[in-house]
């Protein structure tokens, strides 16, 4: 998760368990918009693993959580109205399965939502990379395509096409090809869905990238564009794999050196 970063410098930040892993979340984003319109960014890892993977990877969650927390808001994924992709690896678009059922093949959920994601996104996950193949989710882009709900975002095409007014996309390539993160207007300051392009709180430091980043240098300077661009307008990251922090505002030192600010730990709920 860090990169070519030593471990004395990262272990500062995170603590490790026995087998050397760090805590991650997995979280997603819902908005409710005043006409009732749910859009969810992500759905997490979610419970499609089989247990051997399950084990391997560190899942410590035996319920679907994403529908947990969905229930806690009075909705389920069948009110949700659009699902936004960043990117569809397993542990951002694994929710969007049903439970793993020994002998049976996943089913998709959220029967009547949208599912968006760019071109360059899926691409890689019809014919991914021997270095990425494993992130990808066997049969997922069937169940997508067979559901007729799929929306895929050419680089010429706008949020507004998709969204509506107060949406706007960003592209990143560092991560994997089209990574699309979001930008949602808020009237404190808009506030950005960082996906995997700054997973969390340590990865807002220019120089901390991760292993599974393709292009290293590439993804700082996408980075730094999208920092100074929050600073700029006041704007707050939405982190996905953060274990603590869920939002903060982006803030800037008289040295340029870019840090957090205004964190929410546990957001729950947040109105424009």
């Amino acid at each position: 998760m860090f990169g070519n970063a030593p471990k004395a410098l990262w272990s500062r930040w995170v603590d490790v368990d026995e087998s050397n892993r760090i805590p991650l979340a997995c979280r997603a984003l819902l908005v409710v918009e005043p006409d009732g319109r749910r859009i969810l960014f992500e759905t997490g890892i979610g419970t499609f693993f089989e247990p051997k993977l399950k084990e391997r990877f560190g899942v410590v969650e035996e319920q679907h959580m994403l529908l947990k927390s969905l229930e806690k808001t009075g909705s389920t994924h069948r009110d949700i109205d659009v699902v936004v992709l960043s990117h569809l690896h397993f542990d951002h678009a694994g929710g969007l399965l049903s439970a793993f059922s020994p002998g049976e093949d996943p089913e998709l959920l959220f029967p009547k939502a949208r599912f968006v994601v760019s071109e360059a996104a899926w691409a890689r996950a019809l014919s991914p990379h021997p270095r990425d193949r494993a992130s990808f989710i066997p049969k997922l882009h069937e169940l997508l395509i067979s559901s007729e709900r799929l929306d895929i975002v050419k680089p010429s095409q706008s949020a507004n096409e998709f969204l509506g007014a107060g949406y706007s996309f960003h592209y990143s390539e560092g991560h994997t090809p089209g990574l699309l993160l979001t930008e949602i207007a808020m009237d404190q300051g808009p506030v950005v869905f960082g996906g995997d392009l700054i997973p969390g709180v340590p990865w807002v430091h220019l120089p901390i990238t991760m292993g599974y980043d393709r292009y290293p240098e590439k993804l700082i300077e996408e980075k730094q564009l999208l920092l100074e661009h929050l600073v700029e307008v006041r704007g707050r990251l939405f982190f996905t794999h953060d274990s603590e922090v869920s939002l903060a505002r982006v803030i800037k030192n008289e040295r340029g050196r870019y840090s957090v600010g205004d964190t929410e730990l546990a957001l729950k709920s947040f109105q424009n």
